[in-house]
């Protein structure tokens, strides 16, 4: 199974150890699941996982950001042209669209509604990704 993963599921799953994010994003961290992104989603990933406020530990975050380096599948995005509620979020589903992703999992579905037309790829919370995996993950 191919994924993007939206920004917050990073941000929880980084917050929240043994949570259901987390888990997400171990099994993408860890290379069970494929992790597409590109240079835009990890500059955001890169940026926010480093404001203080989020309080995250900054070995772990570098941890993850070297861990997306090395085994993410690295996309180069066709543009899209979609209107969507948060433009920002543009990126995720052009990395999603252009890679094949299975799905794109992030905890505020709505940012990613399509205003006219449908989005080919599912959009998925971090508990549905985890139950379309099933038993593939030794969950």
């Amino acid at each position: 199974m191919r994924i993007v993963l939206d920004t917050n599921v990073l941000v929880s799953g980084l917050l929240v150890a043994g949570s259901i994010p987390n888990r997400c994003v171990d099994l993408a961290a860890e290379g069970h699941v494929g992790w597409l992104v590109d240079q835009r989603i990890v500059a955001e990933y890169r940026r926010v996982l480093h404001y203080p406020e989020l309080g995250l530990e900054l070995a772990a975050v570098d941890e993850l950001l070297g861990k997306i380096q090395k085994y993410a599948e690295w996309i180069t995005a066709e543009p899209l042209s979609l209107r969507i509620p948060d433009e920002s979020d543009l990126p995720f589903i052009e990395v999603a669209a252009t890679g094949g992703a299975d799905a794109l999992v992030t905890g505020n579905a709505r940012h990613f509604q399509v205003k006219e037309g449908r989005l080919a790829i599912p959009v998925v919370s971090p508990r549905q990704f985890l139950d379309l995996l099933g038993g593939r993950a030794g969950l």
